[in-house]
């Protein structure tokens, strides 16, 4: 069960974040939730506050009153410099600043293995390598990572960034089988990052208990996690209907899989 009464979740409308919000009162005894749109079914422990990431005002506004933040709102892929600037770094920052105005205790940031997607599939690496970002989007996921380092030694406020692999209701591709996470696995996860009586500044992967992995994953089982669900029961499906591709394709030789093997965003 959560150490926090009122949480904010962002991100709440996406995907994880609709996912997310299964877990109920597990997140905190009150759960705020942002995104850019309103939130539907709205639970009777949940209170809807849509808003822009890049206006401090209204994240300053949505943090009031909150003791801990998930952190998963965001521009959800690469984009052109202005979008992951204003969504993702300037987002960021603003939860952090907020964060630390209003006395917020703990942050859980969803992050991403395009943090670290130039790594080669056949190394096995933790949360203490340096990161090697894929893309303009991996870059602010490295940038927040940072700002909860920074936000954390200098103020206290502690933080899981979680770098996710593949948070999807299953896997479609090979890259998958290695990088799963599955939405029950992701409730847990985060659970677990706000239910643990201490957890300083961290750094864990978001992965199901698949048996191909890229990453040791130490530091989730330190929180008590415990995934229950695996790419492998879908191997047999994907492998069926897709190919092993070009080892020394980008696509197929990195750990961020297509990111790696596409060109600067803005270019034409």
């Amino acid at each position: 069960m959560s150490h926090f009464q009122n949480v904010l979740l962002t991100g709440a409308a996406g995907g994880v974040g609709t996912a997310l919000r299964q877990s109920g009162t597990r997140l905190g005894k009150a759960v705020r939730l942002s995104d850019r749109e309103p939130c539907e079914n709205i639970a009777s422990h949940e209170e809807d506050f849509p808003l822009e990431l890049a206006d401090f005002a209204a994240v300053s506004q949505a943090v009031k009153g909150c003791d801990a933040i998930v952190h998963l709102g965001g521009q959800p892929l690469e984009a052109e410099w202005k979008t992951i600037l204003d969504s993702n770094i300037s987002g960021g920052y603003n939860i952090y600043e907020a964060a630390r105005q209003h006395g917020v205790k703990r942050i859980v940031y969803a992050s991403s293995v395009h943090a670290i997607g130039y790594y080669e599939r056949t190394e096995t690496i933790d949360g203490t390598v340096p990161t090697r970002p894929d893309s303009l989007y991996g870059v602010s996921k490295t940038f927040v990572e940072n700002l909860g380092r920074y936000y954390f030694d200098k103020f206290g406020i502690e933080t899981v960034s979680i770098r996710i692999g593949s948070c999807f209701p299953e896997p479609t591709d090979r890259r998958h089988l290695i990088t799963w996470l599955s939405y029950r696995d992701c409730r847990q996860l985060v659970e677990k990052c706000l239910s643990a009586e201490r957890v300083g500044f961290m750094i864990a992967y978001g992965m199901s208990n698949n048996s191909r992995a890229f990453w040791d994953n130490r530091t989730a089982a330190s929180l008590g996690y415990r995934p229950e669900d695996s790419a492998d029961d879908y191997a047999e499906k994907v492998f069926a209907r897709t190919s092993q591709g070009d080892p020394n394709d980008s696509a197929v030789r990195f750990q961020g899989g297509s990111f790696t093997a596409v060109g600067h965003f803005e270019d034409t």
